[in-house]
C-alpha cells in the first residue's frame, strides 16, 4: 500500500502533464549512467525510462501523491492487448504496493477498452514484479489475462 494514510491518486496522462512527467523522470534517474543500472535508449525497460525517452510517455497512467507524480505506466493499446511499454516508481517508494496499485488501474483500464490480455515484451529486472502482479512468461515476454 502507498504510505499509511496516503492514497494514490491514478489517471490518465494528459498533455499538461509532460512539464511534471519531464521532472519526474530527470529525478529517477539523476547520478545514475546507462552502464551502472542496466538503463539504454531501447524502449521497455522496466525500472525506469532514460531523460531521452521521457518524452516517451505520451499515453498510460500516472500515479500521484500529495500532487506529485510517483509512478507511470506507458502503455500502447494493440488489437487484442494493452501492452505495457515501461513502468517508473520513484526509488525512495519502491516496494510500498504502488507498482501493484499501477498494475490494478492497467487491468481496469484493460477491461473498459475490451482487451483480455496485458503484455509486457520485456521485462528487464523486473521479472519477479511482473510475476507477483500476475503475469506468467510466454517465451520472452510477460502475459497477464483478464478475467
Amino acid at each position: 500500500m502507498p504510505p499509511r494514510g496516503l492514497r494514490l491518486f491514478v489517471r490518465l496522462i494528459e498533455a499538461e502533464d509532460h512539464p511534471a512527467l519531464e521532472a519526474f523522470f530527470a529525478q529517477q534517474t539523476e547520478g545514475l549512467t546507462p552502464a551502472s543500472e542496466g538503463l539504454t535508449p531501447a524502449a521497455g525497460q522496466t525500472e525506469g525510462l532514460t531523460p531521452t525517452a521521457a518524452g516517451k510517455a505520451a499515453w498510460g497512467l500516472l500515479g500521484k501523491l500529495l500532487g506529485d507524480v510517483v509512478a507511470v505506466v506507458e502503455l500502447q493499446i494493440t488489437e487484442d492487448a494493452l501492452r505495457v511499454e515501461d513502468v517508473t516508481v520513484a526509488r525512495e517508494l519502491r516496494r510500498k504496493w504502488i507498482g501493484r496499485v499501477m498494475m490494478r488501474e492497467v487491468e481496469q483500464l484493460a477491461l473498459n477498452i475490451d482487451r483480455r490480455r496485458i503484455v509486457a515484451d520485456h521485462a528487464g529486472d523486473a521479472e519477479e514484479f511482473f510475476r507477483r502482479v500476475g503475469f506468467q512468461r510466454e517465451g520472452e515476454r510477460w502475459v497477464r489475462v483478464v478475467p
